[in-house]
Parts: structure tokens; C-alpha cells; sequence
């Protein structure tokens, strides 16, 4: 006799399924990513909008001694990256030093980066700073975490809409649902991802030769220069307090990759 099963069940079904056989771990921390869309598909999109980026925003010349300086450090936390995760040796990376005043620095997938000038402007970025800075853009981009942030957006999206069809949700009851998302999935995978990128960032700064106390006096300057921040639980970064304490208990296990390097 054959097994009848509901329809919305078949869905939770089917949809669970899906989820977990997208899942892909991660090389160094061990932990479980959600990637839903291709490597190459979120590559694509990455490209493109980072040359837009370039026609839009200005750049510094490469005769700049900003981007001059960026390029160099970068240059030798990507050799250890690829050293340390093969595959990204084909990608194409890239950096860039954008004229913006605003103290940022970003990675895309694929290895497409920047770093504004006003970052090293107001800080004062000695290089074993910088070098944290880009460490921890690369590391996001050997972690694939661009493509995992699309992946749980997506799945989320899934979500509502399975709910919205099972339970028949009214609008009202759908924007809550995405707004307990926000703060119970995305949130907190996104405060992962940058735990990842300072773990992986400051053994790959170490690794080039950077100083992994440099983590720490970067930071302290971040600290000093930021304004009120909302609570943990409402922002896509940790604490600096939490931060600042994870990172300074891995600096003596990085020292040894440093002393090795110089």
C-alpha cells in the first residue's frame, strides 16, 4: 500500500533535503556552510559589480604610494593564501585603493577587494595594521563567506514563501517572520563569518610575515574612533569587547608562524 504524505510535508520535505545537501564544510574551522548557489555564479556577479564599482568610485593611480603600499602587503598574504587554500589560485585577484573618506575596506568573491583611503588616512595604518585589514578581506573571500551570505538570504527567502503557502500567512505576519529571521539565522551567521575572517586573517597576515599583535593595536584604534553601537544581537559584527578578547588569545598561537616567516 502506498504511503500518502501531505503536501506541505512533502515541501518541508523536499526543501530540509535541499538545505542539507547544500551544506559544505569548511576547510580550516570545521564548521557547516550553507551554498546554494555556484561558485561560479556568485563569481560572475562579483566581477561585474566590482568594475562598476571601479567606473563609478574614483580610484588611486597605481603610482600612488597607497597603492603601491596596499599591493605589496596584499601580495604576500595572497601567496600564503594560496598556499594555504589551493583552489584560490585561480581566482583574480585584485585590489584597489578607492578616494573615499569613509574608513572601510571590503572583499567580494572571486578575490576583488578595496580598501578606502580615508582607512589608512584617520588611523594611521603602520603595515603590520594594513596587512591585518586585507588578511581579513581575503580571508573572507577563501572562505567563500559572499556566497554563503546569498546562500542563507536565499534559503530564507524559500522559507517564507514555503511558510507563506502552508500556513497561508497574511503580509503582516510574513514581514515578522523575516524579521525573526534576520535576527535568529542571518545575524548570528553573520557574526560567525566575521569571527572566521579575524581568525583566518591573522594567521594568514602571520604567516606573511606581519605582526599578529598588530590585530590588537588595530583594533583599539577602531575602538577609540567608533561611536555608539547597537547591541550584539542586532548587529552583523561581534562585540568589539568579544572581538578584542578572541583575537588577543590567538596571538601567541600565531607568533610562531610570524617568527618562522621573518
Amino acid at each position: 500500500m502506498a504511503i500518502q504524505i501531505p503536501f506541505r510535508n512533502l515541501l518541508t520535505i523536499t526543501l530540509a533535503a535541499s538545505l542539507l545537501a547544500a551544506c559544505v564544510t569548511h576547510p580550516t574551522t570545521g564548521r557547516q556552510q550553507l551554498m546554494l548557489i555556484s561558485d561560479a555564479q556568485v563569481t560572475k556577479m562579483s566581477y561585474q559589480a566590482y568594475e562598476e564599482m571601479k567606473g563609478q568610485q574614483p580610484l588611486l593611480p597605481a603610482s600612488h604610494a597607497y597603492t603601491q603600499r596596499v599591493n605589496r602587503i596584499a601580495d604576500r598574504i595572497v601567496q600564503q593564501a594560496i598556499q594555504q587554500y589551493p583552489a584560490s589560485r585561480n581566482l583574480a585577484w585584485e585590489i584597489n585603493v578607492f578616494q573615499d573618506d569613509s574608513p572601510n575596506a571590503f572583499a567580494m568573491a572571486g578575490g576583488k577587494m578595496g580598501v578606502n583611503s580615508g582607512l589608512i588616512d584617520r588611523f594611521q595604518l603602520t603595515d603590520d595594521e594594513l596587512a591585518q585589514v586585507i588578511a581579513h578581506e581575503v580571508a573572507h573571500v577563501v572562505s567563500g563567506h559572499t556566497r554563503e551570505k546569498m546562500s542563507i538570504a536565499m534559503s530564507q527567502q524559500l522559507g517564507l514563501d514555503l511558510a507563506g503557502l502552508v500556513l497561508g500567512l497574511n503580509e503582516g505576519a510574513m514581514q515578522l517572520a523575516s524579521q525573526i529571521g534576520q535576527l535568529a539565522i542571518s545575524l548570528p551567521f553573520s557574526r560567525t563569518m566575521e569571527f572566521e575572517a579575524d581568525r583566518i586573517g591573522i594567521e594568514l597576515a602571520a604567516r606573511a610575515g606581519y605582526h599578529p599583535q598588530a590585530a590588537m593595536t588595530l583594533w583599539e584604534k577602531l575602538r577609540r574612533d567608533s561611536g555608539p553601537r547597537p547591541p550584539e544581537w542586532l548587529s552583523t559584527h561581534p562585540a568589539d569587547e568579544r572581538r578584542m578578547a578572541e583575537i588577543q588569545r590567538l596571538i601567541p598561537q600565531m607568533m610562531p608562524l610570524y617568527q618562522a616567516a621573518r
